[in-house]
């Protein structure tokens, strides 16, 4: 079992992205450290807000989507923290909202925010916490997918997505004792 000592928060900066689909990650980061009892400051060295408990760090890039890898790149190289203990938290558009799943490796998905942190740590081979948004056309609705993400979720899907955050943070003290497959026991369970 490998720990994990860096969990990044997925998400655009700004008050106008905050309630959006894409800060997903976002959401869940902020409702951990909050329930951890961590300050998050903003650290520019490392491109982002961090937090730090014991041998965990916690950030949430200021960077936009797509430059996230340089937040993420910049503190696990400073720490010397591998890909296999970084866990990546980010909105999924292939999950209903509400779906969980929490793998290792594996392609982004079209996911920009995924695509440039694979780039920064040379590698796919970080764990991912991937949330469900749901997708536009799955949800019937006539959205470009960029619209959809940088979108509101109406009220049943943030319900989804809230009781999901319930049960990510339900799963946290096995994650952070790099129980991957108990925690992986408690997020799948209810899809």
């Amino acid at each position: 079992m490998i720990a994990p000592r860096l969990i990044v928060g997925l998400g655009n900066p700004g008050p106008e992205y905050a309630d959006t689909r894409h800060n997903a990650g976002f959401w869940f980061l902020a409702r951990l450290t909050r329930a951890l009892g961590i300050d998050m400051a903003s650290a520019a060295r490392f491109f982002g807000n961090v937090g730090r408990a014991g041998d965990c760090w916690f950030l949430a890039p200021a960077t936009f989507m797509n430059r996230s890898g340089q937040a993420a790149g910049a503190l696990a190289r400073f720490y010397r923290i591998t890909p296999e203990e970084t866990l990546v938290v980010h909105d999924d558009l292939d999950l209903p909202p509400g779906g969980i799943r929490l793998k290792k490796g594996g392609g982004n998905g079209g996911h920009n925010g995924l695509k440039d942190v694979q780039s920064a740590l040379a590698t796919p081979d970080f764990w991912r916490l991937r949330l469900g948004i749901g997708h536009p056309r799955a949800l019937g609705l006539n959205q470009q997918v960029v619209d959809f993400v940088l979108s509101r979720p109406r009220a049943e899907e943030a319900a989804a997505i809230e009781r999901a955050l319930e049960r990510c943070l339900a799963a946290w003290p096995a994650l952070v004792a790099g129980e991957y497959e108990k925690a992986q026991r408690t997020l799948h369970a209810r899809d």
